[in-house]
């Protein structure tokens, strides 16, 4: 899904890493919508580990609203999340899934 998002000083990176039972549940598909509906960028992928990553530029409060939306949706599978905030980069024209 290609989203136009221009990189602007208080654009935030959320890069996270989702365990638990958070494969083959949709959980990919739906980051990529909720994303793409809060004009957020970056990707989510399945790692050989059972995790989810996923990484996401865009404004801060958006990035807290797919936060918590994704911990909602997921409360029964997501065990563990691991957290790490930074600077938005503007390398991703959208959001996309990586295999």
């Amino acid at each position: 899904m290609k989203i136009s998002s221009k990189k602007t000083s208080t654009n935030k990176r959320l890069h996270i890493y989702y365990s638990g039972s958070v494969q083959g549940i949709g959980f990919r598909y739906t980051a990529e919508r909720l994303a793409g509906s809060l004009n957020l960028t970056g990707w989510a992928s399945n790692l050989p580990d059972g995790r989810v990553e996923v990484l996401c530029e865009g404004a801060e409060p958006d990035i807290k609203t797919f936060l918590a939306k994704i911990d909602d949706i997921f409360k029964n599978y997501i065990r563990d999340s691991d957290v790490e905030w930074s600077g938005a980069t503007g390398e991703f024209d959208g959001f996309d899934i990586r295999f």
